[in-house]
């Protein structure tokens, strides 16, 4: 089934847009969307998480991924495969 992912998200966000999309064109339809303009207190906690205040922030598993940029990265890497895929 492959891995669970996590996006703190807001409504307007090019960058969790393009996210989106790059996941779903890697199959994964599933994305947990935790929306930090409509729930403050999930930012609040997102940015201690991950010590960062934008969003998209990603989590694929247990693993922070990070932005969208990270994200791209990984897969210009061709890591982001096998992480979805739980490996």
């Amino acid at each position: 089934m492959g891995a669970k992912v996590r996006m703190y998200s807001t409504a307007v966000c090019p960058y969790c847009n393009m996210a989106e999309r790059l996941l779903k064109s890697k199959g994964i339809e599933d994305i947990e969307k935790i929306r930090v303009d409509l729930e403050p207190e999930q930012r609040v906690l997102m940015m201690e998480k991950t010590g960062r205040r934008t969003v998209p922030q990603i989590y694929i598993g247990d693993t922070h991924v990070g932005g969208f940029d990270d994200l791209s990265a990984l897969d210009r890497e061709g890591r982001l495969d096998a992480l979805l895929q739980g490996a």
